[in-house]
């Protein structure tokens, strides 16, 4: 909670890879609050009410992955919304005259989406997403202690440079910063 609340501020890439890997957590931990206060809140330096406010926290998530039918893959709908408000904002960036970097940065890792999407196996999924997919895939790789090929360290590499570039852009737009006038086609 403490870690999601300052990354969403900070950098909403780094929060919405934060809430899979929290999901994930949730999982690997079977829902059960007494094994997450064991194995997860209890290693907070922090006063016991701030703890009880995590297990709340953590309890919340829960009962969104249940309602929500996550309990063994997938993502809730907190974590699709960030999703959506990130792909709205990269398709408004596409537009604008102003975003020719951020264009440059989306042509350069276009290939590797193209490559990623065609290896999904068809599931559906936006630009955005295959992006945070990948990204998220290769961290748990690395987790694992799992080599990775120089193909994938690239794609790796440059997808990250593209969503940090994101995230920049959504705390811009955020802050009342960013100026996107838009291409008017008529």
């Amino acid at each position: 909670m403490i870690i999601a609340q300052r990354k969403r501020k900070e950098n909403i890439a780094e929060y919405l890879l934060y809430m899979w890997q929290v999901e994930d957590l949730i999982r690997a931990n079977h829902f059960d609050m007494d094994s997450i206060r064991r194995t997860v809140i209890s290693h907070y330096d922090q006063p016991e009410e701030v703890k009880e406010e995590i297990a709340r926290w953590y309890e919340e998530l829960i009962e969104m992955m249940r309602t929500e039918s996550v309990m063994e893959k997938g993502h809730i709908q907190l974590n699709k919304n960030v999703i959506i408000v990130l792909t709205d904002l990269h398709l408004r960036l596409l537009k604008s005259p102003n975003e020719s970097v951020y264009k440059a940065a989306y042509y350069k890792v276009l290939p590797y989406i193209v490559q990623l999407r065609a290896k999904s196996g068809g599931e559906e999924m936006s630009e955005i997403e295959t992006c945070f997919t990948a990204l998220y895939g290769y961290i748990a790789l690395k987790l694992q202690h799992k080599e990775v090929s120089a193909e994938t360290l690239e794609g790796v590499k440059q997808i990250t440079l593209f969503l940090s570039l994101l995230a920049e852009k959504y705390k811009e737009d955020q802050d009342g910063e960013l100026n996107l006038e838009e291409y008017n086609i008529l």
